[in-house]
């Protein structure tokens, strides 16, 4: 063979491991470009998010009254995150995250917005990585993907602040999936430890993870086919089936170390069956996830709480029964398409530990429960359409063009629904109007008309929700607050007198002691500041409420200015100096004991966060004060303390 000739059969050859190169590189570019596409799509659906507020419903126990958070990173916050739980809930990682978040933007929302925000488009593009990857199907990932970051039932996910923990959890699924398929290709104890460490750090944000080593057997039956792979090589079935799960045992120990630690934290707010039958939540679990399956393809009228009722969950149940029972009738008839056996277990079986058998709080449903589960059933029609239109001339076309058509209505559905978070107010309006009964929308939504200083709707969605439940305890405190501003006192120490006989906690002791307080009834008001600071050392509201009575009450048997000055710097060291009532209270505390040098610079900090928070309310009084305090005198207000910010 001639020179010439045999360099044009040396290219002929290399000319495919060219191309080949040239082939990955073009997947590579186009695999950036899907990831560039999610982050924009997400941040176009949630981006407005950072224009929101936070939320009275659980931001504030999370968050804004959380003085471990507040404070943000600390070594004691870090120790208490670990070893305690708090609103019923156990999750060191997820509180370290809120720590951050207050230590880089303080108490600014925009902040946590964009945190859930980023970490949330971060989880979409590791799905769509790890599709890819498992499947070698580019497309059927990128749109499953894409479904997943801006479905309308992602919003409750990502626009609430104090949800942080899906968005988080979601994110370290991902990355345990991952370092599972690594593991997978080259089995070294190196790969299952940083798996195991993913998925104890992804326990610890929300124990929601505790299916995920049965999540990974279905894996490893499709697509990582390690069963088909264990025939091949004729070994028995049940061989390779014990193997596979005792490689699963460490991540079940975790998972059952992290159920017992949830029991624990939330036994408080576990419903007993004699308050829901086990009937009804057998029935209620059955229709949920045939709702949630609704929600998926008609993803409208969504609230942030859909209230329990036992109106028709009988019947509903069953015919949900039916309906769940079909379609696994269908996924095992056609379970050579392996596809659906993964996806529709995997949207059963996540779907379990939330689906309301053991029943938390008294809502039927909720539209966060479907962050992980629904992506099976993502899955599971994504594959099944692609394949039923295999054998089709313009199937790229047809597929193209449904997936944007697909896609187009629900970002769009998806921006609106995120819109509905923008404050208390609309979260709640909007949950009143896709809802009926809905006692704690009602009750909600008053507590946001009473920070806006309208009394009079305060006290109508009051009433309104104690006419649906007249054992609401939170309802009461709202109306009894409300009428308190009304100075109708004696009906508002009754509603208070109520909510505590309801729920005889801190915070109901400390809303009576306010109400005894403007009653002139001080020495019953001290005991329920006293008793509030007994049940929660870290009641605020009570230790500032009775430093304050301690500081300005008229009566000098009452006053005690050191005991003040004690209760406000306490008070004060809890809210990292940044609430302006507490400021408030320190000053004329300082004042009572003398302390006129501190009482003013305490006064002038009130003064700056007021103004910073547009706080008109508050300017004048505070000027007025500071102008007492350089004189050498003393500030008398019975008998009310601060009001509320």
């Amino acid at each position: 063979m001639s020179r010439r000739s045999n360099t044009k059969a040396v290219a002929r050859k290399a000319a495919p491991i060219h191309a080949s190169g040239a082939a990955r590189s073009r997947s590579r570019q186009l695999a950036l470009a899907i990831c560039v596409f999610l982050a924009v799509i997400t941040w176009v659906v949630f981006g407005q998010t950072l224009r929101s507020e936070f939320v009275n419903f659980d931001d504030v126990n999370y968050v804004l009254d959380n003085p471990q958070v507040t404070r943000g990173v600390t070594t004691e916050g870090i120790a208490w995150a670990f070893t305690h739980s708090h609103a019923a809930n156990w999750h060191p990682v997820t509180w370290i995250s809120h720590m951050l978040d207050c230590q880089f933007y303080g108490l600014n929302p925009a902040g946590h917005h964009l945190t859930n925000v980023l970490l949330h488009a971060a989880a979409a593009i590791l799905l769509f990585l790890l599709l890819r990857q498992t499947t070698g199907s580019l497309w059927r990932s990128a749109f499953v993907a894409a479904v997943f970051a801006i479905h309308p039932l992602r919003v409750e996910s990502v626009a609430w602040v104090a949800e942080r923990k899906d968005v988080l959890s979601g994110l370290f699924f991902m990355l345990t999936v991952w370092a599972y398929v690594r593991y997978v290709r080259e089995r070294t104890p190196a790969r299952y430890a940083i798996m195991l460490l993913l998925f104890a750090v992804g326990l610890m944000c929300k124990p929601i993870l505790v299916t995920l080593p049965f999540l990974l057997l279905l894996l490893d039956y499709w697509p990582l086919n390690r069963f088909a792979a264990a025939r091949d090589r004729r070994e028995k079935f049940f061989q390779i089936s014990r193997r596979l799960i005792l490689e699963k045992l460490p991540l079940l120990a975790l998972a059952a170390a992290s159920g017992v630690a949830t029991l624990l934290a939330q036994k408080g707010s576990l419903q007993t069956f004699v308050g829901i039958p086990l009937s009804l939540r057998v029935a209620n679990a059955f229709a949920s996830y045939a709702a949630y399956l609704r929600q998926m393809f008609w993803p409208l009228d969504l609230a942030v709480l859909y209230p329990f009722t036992s109106r028709d969950v009988v019947a509903l149940g069953a015919l949900s029964f039916a309906l769940l029972l079909a379609i696994s009738a269908g996924v095992f008839f056609l379970r050579s398409r392996r596809y659906l056996v993964t996806g529709w277990l995997w949207y059963l079986v996540m779907l379990g530990p939330v689906i309301g058998i053991i029943q938390v709080g008294n809502q039927a449903r909720a539209d966060r429960y479907t962050y992980l589960p629904q992506i099976g059933l993502y899955i599971l029609v994504t594959w099944l359409a692609a394949d039923l239109c295999a054998g089709w001339r313009h199937r790229r076309w047809f597929l193209g063009a449904l997936a944007f058509a697909i896609l187009g209505p629900l970002a769009f559905a998806a921006h609106t629904q995120a819109s509905y978070w923008q404050n208390s107010q609309s979260l709640w309006t909007r949950a009143l109007a896709c809802t009926s009964d809905n006692a704690i929308a009602h009750t909600n939504l008053a507590e946001a008309f009473f920070q806006k200083g309208r009394m009079d709707e305060a006290i109508e969605h009051s009433q309104k929700a104690l006419q649906i439940d007249p054992n609401q305890g939170i309802a009461h405190s709202a109306l009894g607050l409300a009428l308190l501003q009304k100075r109708r006192l004696g009906e508002a120490v009754a509603h208070l007198e109520k909510a505590l006989e309801i729920t005889p906690n801190a915070a109901a002791h400390s809303n009576l002691g306010v109400a005894l307080m403007q009653a002139g009834r001080i020495d019953e008001a001290l005991a329920h500041y006293r008793k509030a600071v007994e049940l929660n050392p870290q009641a605020i509201d009570a230790q500032s409420n009775m430093a304050w009575a301690l500081a300005t009450w008229p009566e000098a048997r009452i006053r005690d200015g050191k005991k003040a000055v004690e209760l406000a710097e306490r008070a004060d060291a809890l809210t990292g100096s940044q609430n302006v009532r507490v400021n408030i209270t320190l000053a004329a505390a300082y004042a009572e004991a003398g302390r006129f040098a501190d009482a003013v610079k305490t006064a002038q900090r009130a003064l700056q966060l007021a103004l910073a928070q547009g706080n008109t309310a508050r300017i004048d009084s505070i000027r007025a004060q500071i102008e007492l305090y350089q004189s050498g005198s003393l500030f008398r207000d019975p008998p009310s303390p601060p009001s509320p910010n």
